[in-house]
């Protein structure tokens, strides 16, 4: 019994916090904050060299291709 009561509890909160209304400028400054974020981590993985490359298991070719992605190209889960 005790174990349905702390399911249904999580269960409620996690719709409580996603009826909330989303507040425009905060999702605009997290996405923005976010396609810096990757901006910066592309600039880095471009300038790694060959040898830390294959040590993370990423061409060269890869490396840029990624680093050439442009600003606002984010994953999927960085914009839920």
């Amino acid at each position: 019994m005790f174990a349905s009561l702390h399911t249904a509890s999580l269960a409620t909160r996690r719709v409580q916090v996603r009826a909330r209304p989303a507040n425009s400028l905060t999702g605009l400054v997290r996405l923005a904050t976010q396609a810096l974020a990757a901006r910066r981590q592309r600039k880095a993985l471009a300038a790694l060299d060959d040898r830390a490359l294959r040590d993370i298991g990423v061409t060269r070719m890869a490396a840029l291709t990624e680093a050439d992605r442009p600003l606002w190209d984010v994953p999927a889960h960085w914009r839920r």
